[in-house]
């Protein structure tokens, strides 16, 4: 197998995921700084491995994709044993129902309506009154979650699916912004699980004081 490329800046919580699936999967990575301050994602070159122009791509031999959870499965269903990626559909549907879920509404709702303004936007340009309502919102979403989770270890049970990454991969930053949680112990211990996995610490652990707008 051909070391994979993942396009993309270690501060992209999108490219985290894919890096992050990649170090479980035991797969050699080689991560080029691309986007943001980086640029280079709007180049003829790159463009023409992603259209849309955003991170990550993934380059796995012949093999070229965009959009991070559409890599994640791909890596899963190509590289991921049965516990990773189950085999039957019913096993496999149960698990994606809540990565899908993890992606469209638990992670907008941590990146987009609080890490975004609580770090991208300056503090003169915050809506606090919409902030306070989208923080009650994801105190609801992080209740439901930690319903689902119940005492763990991990969404399949005793080990890390590829659900667990689509949902844990935004807990780092919802654990370090600065703003009231709610009360959800086994969200907390599957959290702590994760900071003590290596590829956690070393992909999703990113210091992004550099994305910080005063």
């Amino acid at each position: 197998m051909s070391k994979l490329i993942v396009h993309g800046r270690a501060t992209s919580s999108n490219v985290q995921t894919v890096m992050w699936t990649a170090a479980e999967l035991g797969l050699a990575c080689d991560r080029l700084d691309v986007g943001g301050a980086f640029g280079g994602n709007d180049t003829p070159e790159y463009r023409a491995l992603n259209p849309m122009g955003l991170v990550p791509t993934l380059q796995d031999g012949d093999v070229t994709l965009f959009e991070s959870c559409a890599i994640l499965r791909y890596l899963a269903a190509r590289y991921g044993g049965e516990d990773f990626w189950p085999s039957d559909p019913a096993a496999r549907a149960s698990l994606d129902q809540w990565a899908e879920w993890g992606k469209g509404t638990l992670t907008r709702a941590v990146i987009y309506d609080v890490f975004w303004v609580l770090v991208r936007t300056p503090k003169a340009d915050r809506n606090m009154e919409k902030l306070a309502a989208d923080v009650a919102n994801l105190g609801k979403l992080i209740k439901l979650l930690d319903a689902r989770l119940g005492d763990g270890p991990f969404m399949n049970g005793e080990n890390l699916s590829f659900a667990d990454i689509v949902v844990g991969h935004v807990l780092y930053r919802y654990y370090t912004l600065d703003f009231e949680r709610v009360d959800a112990p086994n969200v907390a211990a599957f959290y702590q699980r994760l900071t003590e996995r290596e590829a956690y610490a070393e992909h999703v652990m990113v210091d992004y004081s550099s994305l910080k707008v005063e």
